[in-house]
């Protein structure tokens, strides 16, 4: 089995620095050369949209200068005598694209859980990931594998804070969701949101104002101001907490429950505010 330690330095840490490859050669001592039909997605690919201009780009670039990086695959347990991606799945896409019958491969030995983990760190690397998809491939490490956020963090050469935000987006109504994956809005925009009743609306607020992420945070936070529960007491025992609080010149607070039994709690803040009160009482 190969080793786990460095994964999180990509797929360099386990075959090596990437060579140019002779899309036309096949004598190569760290790297064979498979059709293009023998190998298989793969079933932990984080990633799920592929930006097909992106693609026809590769798909040049290969027909010019053939697969540069090879593509890392295992045996496919499912589909004996097929190989399944662990990572390079858009040069799979492209090469196809660009004609090729063969793509150079190097074939590792690795489990599940190290498989997406290669897999997640390969694209986070080469920044192919949206932050939702992140936040999904942490999810998946997190319920199918038993990771927990210190693990994932320290795999994934992050902060802790980092991977804990980035799995709370996933909280968020899935239409809201749905925006930052298709980039109307931002994860800075979208993060004041967790938690928020009203999020989907206030989301459709940040997009027809256009709204910074600093401008929503701001909104927010007066939104909470104003969602504050307002009091239900009773006027009249407003009025009289409000006499006695100017009368005394401390915060009074009065509980009065529907039977008309109830507290009356004044604070003082230090002992000269204590002796005040005490001799008032006193007097009485």
């Amino acid at each position: 089995m190969t080793s786990k330690r460095g994964l999180g330095r990509g797929l360099s840490a386990l075959f090596g620095e990437a060579k140019k490859v002779d899309v036309n050669s096949e004598n190569s001592s760290n790297q064979k050369y498979l059709p293009i039909s023998d190998l298989n997605r793969n079933k932990f690919q984080p990633r799920t949209n592929f930006d097909e201009s992106k693609l026809e780009e590769l798909a040049k670039s290969i027909k010019q200068s053939g697969v540069i990086q090879p593509i890392a695959v295992r045996d496919d347990s499912g589909d004996p005598g097929k190989f399944e991606i662990i990572a390079g799945e858009r040069r799979w896409l492209a090469a196809q694209k660009a004609g090729l019958h063969k793509v150079p491969v190097v074939i590792l030995n690795l489990s599940d859980n190290q498989t997406l983990e290669v897999a997640i760190v390969e694209n986070i690397q080469r920044e192919n990931l949206n932050v939702v998809e992140e936040a999904k491939a942490y999810s998946r490490l997190t319920k199918e594998f038993g990771y927990d956020q210190d693990r994932i963090a320290n795999m994934m050469s992050k902060s802790r804070s980092h991977i804990s935000n980035t799995l709370r987006l996933l909280t968020l109504p899935k239409d809201v969701i749905t925006m930052i994956e298709e980039g109307m809005i931002s994860a800075g925009q979208a993060r004041p949101l967790i938690g928020l009743p009203d999020a989907s609306s206030v989301a459709e607020e940040i997009l027809k104002k256009r709204m910074s992420a600093r401008t929503v945070e701001s909104l927010v936070k007066q939104n909470k101001l104003n969602r504050r529960p307002h009091s239900d007491k009773d006027s009249n025992i407003l009025n009289e907490q409000n006499e006695i609080q100017k009368k005394l010149g401390l915060n009074v607070t009065i509980s009065n429950k529907k039977n008309n039994s109830g507290k009356i709690v004044i604070e003082y803040k230090n002992l000269d505010q204590f002796e005040t009160i005490s001799n008032i009482l006193k007097r009485g």
